[in-house]
């Protein structure tokens, strides 16, 4: 392959399908680097999936250099997920605004736009923090300026420029004690660094180098002290949930809407302009940094994330909210009607078979969206409506529809598949949805759940040391059995849930399950458990290949 010396338009989109293909391949391996500033292991994801929305816009809309470019800062805003994902999108932002308007994409361009590249990243954080993409993102363009006259040559410019985003990377630790002690290096400049190769890889076709795998004591990560990482009193460790929203509002309005945030939490980016910003913040207060959004123009497309959950479980990432699908299940014929959130096909067929009247496509690591509920509820022809969210993470979210919408919307805050289900048991199509919160939440409270899942990594709990590799039993987020087995850990989980007042065991499959081990856990039950009945159910969702509902 000849090198090339300038880079066409179609050339911009070759580089951003091998970014974001590179992204896709390595998302786990970012994910397992991820340490700042709460373990919640979604970098390489949240950069992959705001990748995916720049590509699809592209394909979708480019005829033409104005068109792409629009694409991509359109596509890069929208898509955005996560903290980083919203520091990318504000950097593709950036490159490609600086390349609509230059003759020729050569060197020269090339600087400028990874100049305003890291203006625009540090510019678009509140608190900019050092060992970060920003610093290797502001490494790389200082030497890309220094650099640019000293030859025309496309190839030997892009070496140089990614060989200081490594080096940049490399040193990440040095500035970030919270990187050091876990022995890794900044996740978002790894995924940075992707970019500055993919440049190279279609200049002269050279393969995208993997990513710095994470070493074995980043297993502990989550163990490492919390720190203050500024001046101000909050220790962003301790700040649980994510708060994500658009925000239409007055361009001069922004900077009075970034100091409400700065109240209440941190690592807060904000990009976007001519009245459409995408907002990113971790706090411990949800309904304030939705308010702040209400108070200086109109938040839409809200989506929570608890971080703590996130610790907790962190399994591979399937999808995240906004990839979400919304399935209408039975004809409305009450006053009242229920929406539930499931992940899997088969759960799906159970709430269609009890009469469930949509279903919207979402769970654990697929988070769905303000705004796919409410296109749920606004699909049903009922006034009143009741959500099913079945997930700790949805519940804040599911409450923020009823003030979007001119129906009556509540929530059962129900936590698990079985809650879900033993609460529309409960349901009266009859009654209105204040009445049916009562009777619902009631039924809800009455099952205890549980669930098995395989370990991602080594961590001490209340059940003992569990390794990277094993089965565990949980209940309420709380480790219960630790196995080599799956059936075992089921089996062991079992033993601990249920009582001598219990009646009733579900058993929702999952993938990864199977009959023999179905079998053995339905053997044990009818010789450990004689008194229950046992009720198995196909679920087919993803990660947790049972769930349990003891009643």
């Amino acid at each position: 392959m000849e090198d090339l010396q300038r880079f066409s338009v179609e050339d911009i989109k070759g580089i951003l399908i091998a970014f974001r293909d590179a992204l896709s391949t390595h998302s786990e391996l970012l994910n397992a680097l991820n340490v700042y500033p709460v373990p919640d292991g979604d970098t390489g994801t949240n950069m992959s999936l705001t990748l995916q929305s720049v590509i699809q816009e592209i394909e979708d809309t480019s005829v033409d250099a104005p068109s792409q470019w629009k694409a991509i800062s359109h596509g890069s805003l929208m898509g955005a997920r996560g903290n980083s994902g919203v520091i990318l999108s504000q950097i593709l932002r950036s490159i490609a605004d600086t390349f609509s308007s230059c003759e020729e994409i050569d060197t020269v361009a090339i600087a400028q736009a990874l100049t305003r590249a890291s203006d625009a990243a540090y510019a678009s954080v509140l608190r900019p923090v050092e060992g970060t993409i920003l610093t290797v993102a502001r490494e790389v363009a200082e030497l890309a300026s220094e650099i640019v006259d000293e030859s025309s040559d496309l190839v030997t410019f892009l070496e140089k420029v990614a060989e200081e985003g490594r080096l940049s990377l490399q040193r990440t630790p040095d500035l970030l004690p919270v990187l050091k002690e876990a022995g890794v290096v900044d996740a978002g400049g790894a995924g940075y660094l992707l970019l500055l190769s993919s440049f190279l890889h279609v200049a002269n076709g050279r393969p995208i180098p993997v990513p710095a795998e994470a070493p074995v004591n980043a297993a502990n990560a989550a163990e490492v002290p919390k720190r203050q990482i500024n001046n101000d009193s909050t220790d962003v460790g301790e700040l649980r949930y994510e708060v994500m929203f658009f925000l239409a509002t007055l361009d001069e309005e922004i900077d009075v809407f970034k100091q409400e945030w700065a109240a209440i939490g941190d690592s807060i980016v904000v990009v976007g302009g001519d009245g459409l910003y995408n907002c990113h913040i971790h706090t411990n207060d949800i309904g304030a940094a939705i308010e702040a959004g209400i108070r200086s123009g109109k938040p839409n497309t809200i989506r929570v994330t608890d971080l703590q959950e996130e610790v907790e479980h962190r399994e591979e990432m399937l999808e995240i909210g906004g990839a979400t699908k919304v399935m209408m299940a039975s004809e409305q014929g009450g006053l009242t009607a229920v929406v539930a959130v499931v992940a899997g096909e088969g759960v799906s067929a159970v709430f269609e078979s009890l009469g469930v009247h949509a279903v919207v496509s979402g769970g654990q690591s697929m988070n769905p969206s303000v705004r796919d509920l409410i296109q749920a509820v606004e699909a049903i022809g009922a006034e009143e409506i009741i959500i099913l969210p079945n997930n700790k993470n949805i519940i804040p979210v599911s409450e923020q529809v009823d003030s979007q919408v001119d129906k009556r919307v509540v929530v059962v805050p129900t936590r698990s598949i079985p809650e879900g289900i033993a609460s529309f048991i409960a349901f009266d199509p009859r009654a209105d949805a204040q009445s049916n919160l009562s009777s619902m939440s009631e039924a809800a409270q009455e099952v205890t759940t549980g669930e098995v899942t395989r370990a991602v990594r080594d961590s001490e709990t209340q059940a003992g040391k569990v390794e990277e590799g094993d089965w565990i039993g949980l209940s309420q987020s709380a480790v219960l059995s630790i196995s080599e087995s799956m059936t075992q850990a089921a089996i062991n989980l079992l033993a601990t849930l249920i009582n001598s007042d219990h009646e009733l065991v579900s058993i929702i499959s999952g993938k990864g399950s199977n009959k023999e081990s179905i079998r053995e856990i339905s053997e044990w039950l009818e010789e450990e458990k004689p008194y229950v009945a046992v009720e198995v159910h196909a679920g087919g969702q993803p990660l947790y290949p049972y769930y349990f509902g003891v009643e």
